[in-house]
This record gives C-alpha cells, structure tokens and sequence, in this order.
C-alpha cells in the first residue's frame, strides 16, 4: 500500500510522523542566515554589528545648540554645567543628556485668543474654549471680557528647568490670577476705556514679583491688554456708551480747538494795543516834557535879554515857514500900496 510524500498534520515535511534531527535544523538555518551577511561569513556580521555600534555613540555624543539657546546637561539625571551654542560632546548613551532652552528668544502667551502655528503648547489656551479665562468680575461687580498676552524671557535655564514644576504652565496660572485681580479693583468703565496702560503696569510688577518669589528664572517683558470687551447680551449698550462718550470728547477737542484759535488771537491783538497805547503815552508824555523844558529855557534867554531873544524867535520862525511858502512878495513897511509892485500878469506861484 502506498503513502503521500506530504500527508496532512505532516509539519516537517517529510513522509513519517518523527521530527528531523536536531543537529540537520540547526545546520539549515545555519546556511540561511549566512547568506544574509556580508561576505557570508560571521567575521562581516561583527564588523556590521562594529559600525553600527560606532555611529551610535557618534549620534549620542553629538549635538548642537542653536544661537539663540543654552543646553542643560545632566549626568545621570543630575545638573552639572551649562554649555553655550555651537557643537558641543557628551557622554553617549543616555549617561548625559542635553535640554535645550531658549535663553535668547522672547516668548509669549495669548489669554483668550490662539495665533494659528503656534509651536509652544503654552503660548495658547489650553482647550477651544476661550471664553472661561477671558471672563472677570469688575470691582463694580459688572462682567468683561479680557484678552491679553503675557511676553516673557528665560533668565535662569537651571532654576526654569528644576525649581519648578512645568514653570510655562504656572505661569499661565500667575497670569491669570493677577488679572482677575487687578480687573476687580477697578470699575467696568476703567478697564475698558481709561485704564488699560495702569493694567498693563500694574499687572506686570505683580506677576514679575510673583515670578521671583516662586523662583521660576523668568523676566516678564510686557503684558498687553488686546481686546476688552462686555459680556455680549449688553455688548450693544456698552457700544453705543462707548460711541456717545467719544462724541463728548469729540465735540470737547473741536470746543477747545476753536477757543485755541480765537482766545489767543483776541488776547495778542489787546495786548498788541495796549502796547501801542502806552507807547504813545509815552510819546506824548517825552514831546510834552521836551516842549516845557524848552519854553523854559527859551523864557529864561528871554529874560535876560528880551529884544534879542525875541528877534532869534521871529528869525527862526521865519527860517521855519518861508521854505513852505512858494510865492514870496516882499515889500518896504512903509509902502501903502502894493498893487503897482504886483506882477498880475505872472504865472501863478512864481518866486520874487
């Protein structure tokens, strides 16, 4: 009776039940992995296993840091200097580790708005909803809506990566717990109208303060207020608020503009008069003063000597109108006619 080459339930292939010798298995497999080697030898397999080895600890010790960072090492998990940037070594395979931070780049976050792209998980809100930090209660015990962003720095890489815990999150908490604070101590119409630059300063100095007590190794640059608004069922009422009072104010500058136009032109033109009134005061006052010292001295010559100081009077008075005159007629005192000495025939103003 015959039997299948290959019967079912076979698995080693062969014609009977038995398994195959061990030592033929091993020998078989053997082969098939020597031809995957280089060389097909295991002399080749070891040199592979050498060069990958070898770009490992390469790859390891290796890394660069960028121009605008530091790197933390820690050996075995513990601190033991700063390196600036450049290419730098390290023990390989995970004996040192290198964290990188950003010493020299401004970083930021945003409270109640996200800029699409945003690498840091911190610069952003955390969830969708924007709304829950952006709400707060006024001093006045009304709602607004607050968005800001909070610009910052790392000063210390070893004091922001160990002395506390995930330090961009707490700051996100400090941020938000000064500005519910300093929002409730002024009214509704201070923070959305007049008083965003004392909430930007005021809030500032605090979290800075707070920064340094919790020994985060951040320098807070600046905090500014984007967006303030009011809840949005009286969000129109707050508008039309808003539009009347810049109206007011509109109307005041235009007010102030025409009394600055017509005020000071009105005071310098008095001012240009009652210099021109004094001067002619004094004027006059000086031409009076002249004339009375004159007649003085005049009646004083006069005393002296009457006939000769009455005689230098009609001389000089008469120096004084003659040049005036353009027709002169000129005749003895005791002519009693002057018509025959009259040249009627003569042209009008001739001299004689």
């Amino acid at each position: 009776m015959s039997q299948d080459n290959n019967p079912q339930g076979d698995p080693w292939g062969g014609g009977n039940n038995s398994p195959p010798e061990l030592e033929q298995f091993i020998k078989q497999n053997t082969e098939r992995f020597k031809r995957f080697l280089p060389g097909g030898s295991p002399s080749g397999f070891l040199s592979l296993l050498t060069v990958i080895f070898l770009g490992t600890l390469i790859w390891t010790a290796l890394y660069t840091v960028p121009s605008d960072s530091v790197a933390v090492v820690q050996r075995f998990g513990k601190y033991t200097h700063d390196v600036p940037s450049g290419l730098h070594f390290k023990f390989p395979l995970g004996i040192d580790s290198a964290t990188i931070v950003p010493v020299k780049r401004q970083l930021k976050q945003e409270f109640g708005f996200a800029t699409p792209g945003a690498t840091d998980p911190y610069q952003m809100p955390r969830t969708y909803d924007h709304s829950r930090e952006t709400q707060m209660v006024t001093g006045d015990l009304n709602a607004a809506l607050v968005e800001w962003v909070v610009q910052y720095r790392i000063s210390d890489p070893v004091k922001f990566l160990f002395e506390v815990r995930e330090p961009s999150e707490t700051l996100r908490y400090v941020s938000e717990s000064v500005m519910r604070e300093v929002v409730g101590d002024r009214t509704v119409d201070e923070v959305i109208t007049v008083g965003r630059q004392n909430i930007e300063s005021e809030a500032l100095t605090k979290m800075q303060e707070l920064s340094t007590k919790y020994t985060m190794g951040i320098s807070i640059d600046q905090v500014q207020l984007k967006n303030i608004n009011p809840p949005k069922p009286v969000q129109e009422s707050f508008n039309e608020v808003n539009q009347a009072q810049q109206e007011k104010e509109k109307l005041i500058n235009e007010a102030r503009r025409d009394y600055n136009k017509v005020i000071p032109l009105a005071q310098g033109e008095k001012d240009q008069r009652i210099r021109e009134a004094d001067g002619y005061r004094i004027k006059r006052i000086n031409e009076a003063e002249g004339d009375a010292a004159r007649f003085n001295a005049l009646y004083s010559e006069y005393i002296k000597a009457p006939e000769v100081t009455q005689r230098r009077i009609y001389i000089e008075t008469m120096q004084a109108v003659l040049p005036n005159i353009q027709s002169k007629i000129i005749i003895d005192e005791r002519t009693g006619n002057v018509l025959p000495l009259l040249n009627l025939d003569g042209k009008t103003g001739e001299k004689q």
